[in-house]
């Protein structure tokens, strides 16, 4: 089915894109221990709050698809374990499209926002790094969280693996 293949797609890309976010903060640990190393000798690593603050917000925004695709936010569900089994898919249905729509939103703004960047050559002050491509980096990671969300919703619709038909499926296949 065309939808599992997409949803293995995207659950690759968000693999990919949780190992940006490790090397993210890889690269935020090893900038912030160089720099208190080299001022210990009083020659700091010039720009590191810009460089950490950067290497910050793709570290959260790519790490939030797998997170997403594996729906591993934390979340208070003592009364939505309550509801019958339909009820409960329902309301994850409808949770799926407020998501996708916010996130949508998030990243057609974020998108406009780095043209606009970009247009104005905005970047950071002292290594001066231009900003636009960090949030169009925003930008695409909120584009995936909606493919994610659409597809949580479509094959909310569609049985499980291994099922004879039930309507309780939901899944992506990893």
């Amino acid at each position: 089915m065309l939808l599992h293949k997409v949803s293995r797609f995207v659950h690759a890309l968000s693999r990919g894109m949780n190992k940006a976010a490790a090397f993210s903060v890889f690269f935020m640990m090893s900038i912030t221990c160089a720099d208190v190393i080299l001022r210990y000798f009083r020659h700091p690593v010039t720009g590191t709050f810009e460089l950490v603050g950067l290497s910050g917000a793709m570290a959260v925004s790519f790490a939030l698809a797998q997170t997403t695709q594996e729906r591993g936010h934390i979340a208070v569900d003592f009364i939505f374990r309550q509801l019958p089994g339909k009820a409960r898919n329902w309301v994850e249905r409808i949770n799926d499209l407020i998501q996708a729509g916010l996130f949508g939103l998030i990243a057609w703004h974020s998108f406009i926002l780095a043209m606009a960047s970009k247009a104005n050559n905005e970047g950071s002050m002292t290594l001066h790094v231009p900003h636009y491509p960090f949030i169009l980096g925003i930008s695409a990671s909120f584009a995936v969280l909606f493919i994610i969300c659409v597809l949580h919703f479509l094959l909310s619709f569609t049985p499980p693996a291994g099922s004879t038909g039930s309507q309780t499926g939901g899944e992506p296949c990893p």
